[in-house]
């Protein structure tokens, strides 16, 4: 199996391909990788709220109307809201800002949204798979007709951090396609915001989402981490298709303490049905806990494994 890795530093976070395949070197795979990555740094662009001239940043500083934003915008801020409405109030994109004031902030969707962008450069390599790791959004996929070999169609094997010691695994996910994405206070702390406790939540543990699309499993991971018992009926009865991994206090470190239906023997994931839009990628370790643990590729470039990226 040939494999290959590319990494670059977008949207504040190391963005690290990942290729199985037997023309990583081909010109048609490069090129695609750095469409996936332009369509990032477009994002960032956009959506950054640390960029001053981004849209996002306009509209924080009463500049720019949502009325009147760029299409890609009011994409964002439509999803955004479809969130809320799904998770009954525990997904929110206005998030006070640091005198209390709710700003519009989107950041918390719209990596995944991103990513699953970038991903669809992706898609097309015949006889190739990914995998894409963008801090902590994992999306893993591509072609998995007979063109393609055996080798190279074998599941991408996602470790999930324990939040009480980030250098060991709690479990390990193996899927063929679709996304994880795992929220929690173990890498950036006190970061995801209640909007019934009118704070940001500050507790151990994590929640971490396996599905057919990375942006519902980030929604739904940020969602049950923060939300109610009511959150997670929703969860159940909404999210079909999809698979929880709750890690929390136990005597000794932590333990998966709730898991759905769907997940069979050392956290297999079954292949869930994809659409489109939410075919590849994987995820870094500074801003989330799930990472890729399978054989990775041979690194582009020396910088490939990142401080805090475990390689195995």
């Amino acid at each position: 199996m040939t494999r290959r890795a590319w990494v670059r530093q977008l949207m504040g976070m190391p963005v690290s391909i990942h290729i199985r395949g037997p023309r990583v070197d081909a010109v048609l795979v490069e090129e695609a990788v750095q469409r996936a990555y332009a369509v990032l740094a477009s994002a960032d662009e956009v959506f950054s709220t640390y960029r001053a001239d981004s849209q996002v940043s306009q509209i924080r500083r009463g500049e720019l109307g949502l009325d009147r934003a760029p299409e890609v915008v009011r994409e964002v801020a439509a999803l955004c809201e479809d969130a809320t409405a799904r998770t009954g109030g525990a997904f929110t994109a206005w998030l006070p800002d640091p005198d209390g004031v709710p700003r519009f902030d989107p950041t918390g969707l719209v990596k995944g949204w991103a990513v699953e962008r970038a991903a669809e450069q992706l898609a097309a390599l015949t006889a190739h798979t990914f995998c894409v790791n963008a801090g902590g959004d994992v999306v893993v996929g591509g072609d998995r007709s007979a063109a393609t070999a055996a080798a190279e169609r074998a599941p991408w094997r996602v470790g999930i951090e324990d939040p009480a010691d980030r250098a060991r695994l709690a479990d390990v996910v193996e899927m063929t396609v679709g996304g994880v994405a795992t929220s929690g206070t173990a890498a950036r702390g006190a970061h995801l915001y209640s909007p019934w406790a009118g704070a940001f939540v500050d507790r151990a543990g994590s929640v971490t989402v396996v599905g057919p699309s990375l942006v519902w499993a980030d929604i739904w991971a940020t969602a049950l981490f923060v939300g109610s018992a009511g959150t997670r009926q929703r969860f159940a009865s909404q999210a079909l298709g999809y698979q929880v991994i709750r890690l929390g206090p136990a005597a000794s470190g932590y333990a998966v303490t709730g898991r759905s239906v769907g997940l069979t023997g050392r956290g297999r994931a079954e292949t869930p049905p994809v659409s489109h839009a939410s075919t590849p990628l994987a995820a870094e370790r500074p801003s989330a806990m799930a990472h890729t643990i399978s054989d990775w590729p041979r690194p582009a470039s020396p910088a490939t494994n990142t401080p805090g990226t475990e390689v195995m």
